[in-house]
């Protein structure tokens, strides 16, 4: 009997997940999305995993740069990781706003200042998956290291590092 997708994403929901901002520098302007699909793959070489909507824009540049960086976000990036999470969203430059960043070496990609962590990466491969590809990243580099709580997704939400819900300031 298959599973109805509605069904499955409810599943998931209870499942909590970090938050990352992946971006790319292409020759056009700065792309950027939210990402909550993202896993350690292997440590010598340094690899990660990402999952993208296949026919999402965000995953067209980054097959085809073959460069990005990806921001491990803190809970006070709520409302960042929501900007970069919307249809239809502008340069990933306006949607920063003051917040502060910084290029990374490799991929010249958007790194956050005051993220837990940044890893600059080169794409190693792509494999379709449904709907969905899955990216793999070899980290070239890290170009920030943080401290702070970090941002989770649990239950449709935005939630601190304990999985409580966050509170508006």
């Amino acid at each position: 009997m298959p599973v109805e997708p509605g069904e499955f994403a409810a599943a998931l929901r209870q499942y909590a997940a970090g938050v990352v901002l992946l971006t790319v520098r292409d020759d056009i302007d700065d792309v950027g999305t939210t990402v909550t699909s993202l896993m350690s793959v292997s440590a010598d070489p340094p690899l990660i995993a990402i999952g993208l909507a296949a026919g999402g824009y965000p995953a067209e540049v980054l097959q085809s740069v073959g460069t990005g960086a990806v921001t491990v976000l803190a809970a006070e990036h709520a409302i960042l990781a929501s900007r970069f999470a919307s249809a239809g969203r502008p340069s990933a430059r306006h949607l920063l706003g003051s917040v502060p960043w910084h290029r990374a070496p490799v991929s010249d990609a958007i790194v956050l200042d005051d993220g837990l962590a940044a890893l600059d990466c080169r794409v190693a491969s792509v494999v379709g998956a449904g709907d969905h590809v899955v990216v793999l990243l070899a980290v070239e580099g890290v170009p920030a290291l943080g401290d702070g709580d970090p941002l989770l997704r649990l239950r449709g939400r935005w939630a601190d590092g304990s999985g409580g819900p966050l509170r508006r300031p």
